[in-house]
């Protein structure tokens, strides 16, 4: 299970970074296209959209995985651990409840716009809705591993919940490097 999770993350990451690279070459190239020659590659814009929606969706399960979302959490740091289990349980299965949501809504474009393909490129419309549905799946499977590993394998939800303070943070981030993080004296 490890093994293929590793290997989904891997491929998640190459798709990424692929993206990235060719949505950068993509614009830098009809920039310069459009001011040296005054001319430029009538689909590139719709093609770097179409790749910043998939880099987006995709990232956002990676970052799921490695628990690198953004949260608030001044009032779950300062509970007790049954009390974080309860609010991480609830939170997650409120993150399921909309996940279900995002799948069905794009699943529904996907189907609508079927026929439907893109005016610059000609690529089918179900390329930019269907990714949304990769998305949701991929990253409902992750909190579902969570809970299982939270509920029957005892994970601690310190590790689940990654709450740390930002100066802990930095100073972890600075030992040893003989930087000092402090306030200007």
């Amino acid at each position: 299970m490890k093994n293929t999770g590793k290997l989904v993350e891997n491929l998640f990451n190459v798709f990424i970074a692929s993206a990235l690279g060719l949505m950068a070459i993509l614009v830098f190239g009809n920039v310069v296209l459009r001011y040296l020659f005054n001319s430029g590659i009538t689909w590139s814009e719709e093609m770097a959209r179409f790749l910043f929606i998939w880099l987006v969706l995709f990232g956002s399960v990676i970052a799921l995985k490695q628990n690198e979302h953004l949260g608030v959490d001044m009032l779950v740091k300062r509970l007790s651990k049954p009390l974080k289990t309860v609010i991480y349980i609830i939170s997650n299965l409120l993150v399921l409840a909309v996940l279900y949501l995002v799948v069905e809504g794009s699943w529904k474009m996907t189907v609508l716009n079927g026929e439907s393909t893109a005016p610059a490129t000609g690529l089918p419309l179900t390329t930019m809705y269907f990714p949304g549905v990769i998305m949701g799946i991929g990253m409902a499977v992750i909190i579902l591993l969570n809970l299982y590993r939270l509920l029957f394998r005892k994970a601690n939800i310190d590790e689940l919940t990654r709450t740390q303070e930002s100066e802990e943070m930095m100073s972890n981030a600075n030992a040893g490097t003989g930087v000092d993080q402090g306030v200007p004296r």
